[in-house]
């Protein structure tokens, strides 16, 4: 076994990996060669760090220091300075791990020591490709405790104990689904993972697959033992090749070790799993059309009862949870039930993971204890609005989901907490945003989403969303009726309770939110043909005030050709031309332009 003064572990999640981290990774490796130092410090590639907004990271243990945004040319640095003679280069480190002076490790940083990892405790620590750094942190051990000290009802007494709900959008108590599953008859049972994660700005599942997939290899293993599942399959959309690379080296590695396969640590337990590639469609996110689809077939909804529990992959009893809810699991198995259920809340317990994005200073990915309020995750973990905007809303729960205002910032995140408020917590996309986001704009764009994505089986969900979207089109192209909002509302009401499944059945979320808390902005969108953040182009007018000094720069910039005016005087825009391209709002250096 080599010994190593020091570690300097690299993100390999997608976002670092599209900005260069291998160059770093292999920059590293040249200047720890050159300077006779590569027998001494490693350099580790791991999984997502979380705060991808600081990408690419690099973290040199054991003091933690956090270097942010590195770039190739800065390693040579990092490498003499820090690793050869042990002085911090603080100009490359992260802004917030420097306070008065004092260099703070990655662990101090507000954005990490705000949150409680416990879905994420291996993502950014450990080499995600090495099945002997995933059991040098307790991997396997929880499957090893269930198959030679547990029986089967006892596993999932304690997954029902523990207060576990699903992670990939309704909440559902995951120890029902386990016994429900157990009980059912069938010669041949199924566990099954949803690794599909299609909401818009989502990448929770992805990144644990990506920085800890033998955590979900081995939580499938002990979901099959307990309800008595023989074969396991990941269904993961195509479009995450690093995720399927690494969950398939896991496979692969746990085959190897004999954690997957027959006779498992020597007992009669025998359990196996595959990949299957998902094409993207975000229907098969639902739990019925995933299931079609990893039989070969369109990927669309089926009516239920039966449930998957009764009849599910090749009308086989089947178990079905996302990458989230079984990340957990062997947490609960090494600690406990008492452990998981004493963080959170009465009825949400444990942690939920956000991917937090929009118009928020550190976007990335959050791991906080339920019951944390939405300002907490917002100002003290996400480091508030960019530019000194004001905070207007945030969108949870993705094209299921609504918006909720600022009047509700103190409101603790559970999953009744969000209902209430007309969102959901969905799989965890949580996006912000700002004074300049038109709300009906907003609708309109999650609702363009579920239309494109609807698979056409049921009318409600086929017809109904369309007609929706045309009328915010309407009222975005500023031909809005004084009855639109109560059609929108009408068509929102009946499609919830027509259609067939969840996709069709929470449709109408972001709008009905909108409506319920921005109504006066659809009212002056349809009454006054005005955008009162300026977004909607055929509401807006750009104008030229009276403190125009007619230096001719706008004119100059003008793509059409639509201002006119004498050097030194006043300028004006010709409405008719004008393709409200904004170029010579960016470009008029005494702000004299502005939208109407």
């Amino acid at each position: 076994m080599e010994l190593f003064r020091s570690h300097v572990l690299v993100c390999g999640g997608t976002g670092c990996v599209s900005s260069g981290c291998q160059k770093i990774i292999n920059k590293l490796d040249e200047q720890l060669k050159k300077h006779e130092m590569d027998k001494e410090i490693q350099v580790v590639k791991t999984g997502c760090f979380g705060l991808c907004e600081a990408g690419p990271i690099v973290i040199v243990y054991p003091e933690g220091a956090f270097y942010s945004r590195v770039e190739e040319k800065d390693i040579e640095r990092i490498a003499e300075e820090h690793l050869l003679k042990g002085r911090i280069v603080t100009d490359l480190l992260y802004k917030d791990a420097v306070v008065d002076g004092q260099i703070r490790s990655v662990d101090e940083v507000d954005f990490y020591k705000n949150q409680t990892r416990v879905a994420l405790r291996n993502c950014g620590v450990i080499n995600p490709e090495s099945i002997e750094e995933y059991i040098a942190f307790d991997g396997y051990k929880a499957l090893g405790k269930v198959l030679t000290e547990m029986k089967p009802e006892e596993v999932i007494d304690v997954i029902k104990q523990s207060g576990l709900r699903g992670r990939g959008g309704g909440g559902f108590p995951s120890g029902l689904k386990w016994d429900f599953t157990a009980k059912a008859q069938g010669d041949q049972k199924y566990v099954a993972c949803n690794a599909d994660e299609g909401d818009p700005g989502a990448f929770m599942d992805r990144s644990v697959l990506e920085g800890d997939p033998h955590a979900i290899v081995e939580a499938m293993a002990i979901a099959g033992y307990a309800v008595g599942a023989s074969m396991g399959y990941v269904y993961i959309r195509a479009e995450y090749p690093i995720a399927v690379e690494r969950l398939d080296i896991a496979i692969k590695e746990a085959r190897k070790a004999g954690l997957l396969g027959e006779n498992i640590f020597g007992t009669d337990f025998n359990f196996d799993m595959e990949i299957r590639l998902g094409a993207g469609a975000f229907v098969c996110g639902e739990e019925t059309a995933l299931i079609n689809s990893i039989e070969g077939k369109r990927g669309m909804p089926r009516p239920r009862p039966p449930f998957p529990a009764v009849k599910g992959i090749w009308n086989k009893p089947t178990l079905l949870n996302n990458v989230e809810t079984y990340a957990n699991v062997p947490q609960i198995i090494l600690k406990g039930a008492d452990w998981f259920s004493s963080i959170g809340t009465e009825k949400s317990k444990g942690t939920k993971v956000f991917a937090l994005g929009g118009k928020i200073n550190n976007t990335g990915l959050v791991e906080i204890p339920m019951g944390t309020t939405l300002k907490e995750v917002i100002y003290d973990i996400g480091g508030g609005i960019p530019n000194g905007r004001a905070f207007k809303a945030v969108q949870t729960g993705g094209p299921s989901g609504g918006c909720i205002t600022a009047d509700y910032l103190d409101t603790p995140i559970d999953y009744d907490n969000l209902i209430a408020l007309g969102s959901m917590m969905g799989s965890g996309g949580m996006v912000v945003m700002d004074e300049d986001n038109c709300m009906v704009d907003i609708a309109r764009f999650f609702l363009d989403f579920t239309v494109e994505e609807s698979c056409g089986k049921c009318p409600p969900c086929r017809i109904g969303t369309k007609r929706m979207m045309e009328i915010l089109d309407r009222i975005t192209e500023g031909k809005g009726e004084a009855d639109d909002i109560e059609k929108l509302e009408r068509l929102a009401e009946n499609i919830k309770v027509s259609s067939l499944c969840g996709l069709g059945q929470t449709a109408p979320n972001p709008v009905l939110s909108t409506i319920k808390y921005f109504r006066e902005e659809f009212e002056a969108h349809i009454h006054d043909k005005k955008c009162p953040a300026g977004v909607c182009q055929s509401l807006l007018s750009i104008v030229i005030d009276e403190t125009c000094k007619g230096c001719g720069i706008c004119k100059k910039a003008c793509p059409v050709d639509a201002i006119a005016g004498e050097k030194k005087l006043l300028h004006q825009i010709d409405q008719d031309k004008c393709i409200k391209c904004g170029v010579c709002i960016d470009k008029c250096p005494f702000r004299s332009i502005v939208k109407q």
